[in-house]
């Protein structure tokens, strides 16, 4: 299992935001992208997340989404940790609206390699008790603690 942490941007991670659309909330992702990505334009790195939820939406179920995208000439990839105050309607697989968004944006020649982060994001999430924590994080800073504490965790298991 791989470790999130380097994965993980401080601000990148956002506790507490507010937003009432899927696609504002990919909007925000795509600014905060950005930011870690000052060449590719926000507009691309949208994109690559629509055209991902066009195929069918990301909300794995339990209020977690997992947006991805596939974007040309970044090396790495990047992670982008927000979560909503009030739940979005996301078009999970469960039908219910979602809070916590954790999106992937990867390189393009490096598919396979992602599917397994993807993955691990996943399970790590699926832990009732640290989702909990997740969604009472107060601050950023609380919440990017969190996720170095625990994602350091899942990659010793």
């Amino acid at each position: 299992m791989m470790n999130l942490s380097s994965l993980l941007a401080e601000n990148c991670t956002k506790s507490a935001v507010l937003f009432n659309s899927k696609k504002r909330i990919l909007e925000y992702i795509a600014e905060l992208a950005h930011q870690q990505l000052p060449d590719i334009a926000e507009y691309s790195i949208l994109e690559a997340l629509m055209t991902r939820e066009k195929l069918g939406s990301t909300g794995i179920g339990g209020g977690i989404a997992l947006p991805h995208g596939k974007l040309k000439n970044v090396s790495s990839p990047i992670l982008v940790f927000v979560v909503s105050k009030e739940t979005i309607p996301f078009d999970a697989i469960d039908n219910q609206p979602v809070d916590i968004f954790c999106a992937i944006l990867i390189p393009e020649d490096q598919c396979q390699a992602h599917l397994s982060t993807l993955a691990g994001i996943a399970k790590l999430l699926s832990q009732k008790d640290l989702t909990k924590k997740i969604r009472h994080a107060q601050t950023n800073q609380q919440l990017y603690q969190l996720l170095l504490e625990h994602s350091t965790m899942a990659s010793n298991t």
